[in-house]
């Protein structure tokens, strides 16, 4: 993973949390700040439970990240199927931008809310009533599991890694990158939801992300020229380098040189 994909994770991770995390996650941060946390309490206190919380969701981010790379590492992963994700994540991305700034309501019909499932309500509910440290970073974990147009795309990149531990690397950094606005959330709210920084927030936020999913389908083109014009015993030889990349092959047989362009 090159520093300029790293780069357009970070700058898609905070400014897509300024536009939507604000609006989309704010009730839940409302709930628990209402809640659990006492005002009176010294500002040491209050930011290790938002802490906490947000370790939570980045946990969970983190995670799912890892399965998801695992999951595209059980593929025979080429240039073609590269395009294809790519391809896929970009466009999402533009039909999210363009959702950010009034558009489309492409966003309503992806996140739909989880939170009255049985399970997830009993241990939001517990979690809410619990005055213990752990129950923030419960609430946060909670929260990372919520379906978010911004994570489905973030989890699309993790399997195009095709691998768990790179998988993992995105969502930990998209995570990490969402925790500026979502930590000061807890303490301003009422300042982040005023109307015309929000608006402010949401314009940045679709033009970064459709620039972000531009590249990603230029991205995606060439991989599929690469794919075009490269002989297909190239394309093999390239697709059993992933295999032993993603230790598949066993080390062993890598370092044998049985493994494909190892021979």
């Amino acid at each position: 993973m090159s520093y300029a994909e790293i780069a357009a994770i970070i700058s898609f991770a905070f400014l897509g949390s300024l536009g939507h995390c604000v609006g989309m996650c704010g009730g839940f941060v409302i709930s628990y700040t209402t809640a659990k946390i006492d005002p009176s309490q010294n500002k040491t206190k209050q930011s290790l439970y938002h802490f906490m919380y947000n370790i939570g969701r980045v946990s969970s981010y983190t995670l799912l990240g890892a399965l998801f790379g695992y999951f595209g590492s059980l593929w025979d992963v080429g240039a073609l199927e590269r395009s294809i994700m790519l391809l896929t994540s970009g466009s999402l991305m533009i039909l999210m931008g363009l959702s950010f700034a009034g558009k489309l309501k492409f966003l309503t019909y992806l996140e739909v809310p989880i939170n009255k499932i049985p399970l997830f309500k009993k241990i939001y509910t517990f979690s809410l009533g619990s005055k213990s440290v752990s129950s923030f970073f419960t609430l946060g974990v909670l929260n990372g599991l919520i379906p978010c147009g911004l994570v489905y795309i973030m989890l699309v990149t993790s399997i195009s890694t095709a691998s768990a531990l790179y998988g993992a690397f995105v969502m930990f950094v998209f995570g990490l990158f969402t925790m500026p606005t979502m930590f000061t959330l807890g303490f301003l709210l009422g300042q982040l939801n005023v109307s015309k920084y929000r608006k402010l927030m949401l314009n940045l936020a679709s033009i970064s992300v459709i620039l972000f999913g531009s590249w990603t389908l230029f991205k995606a083109y060439k991989q599929y020229d690469y794919y075009v014009n490269t002989p297909k015993e190239t394309l093999l030889k390239d697709k059993q380098e992933m295999k032993c990349g993603a230790g598949k092959c066993g080390a062993g047989k890598c370092g044998m040189g049985k493994c494909g362009s190892r021979e």
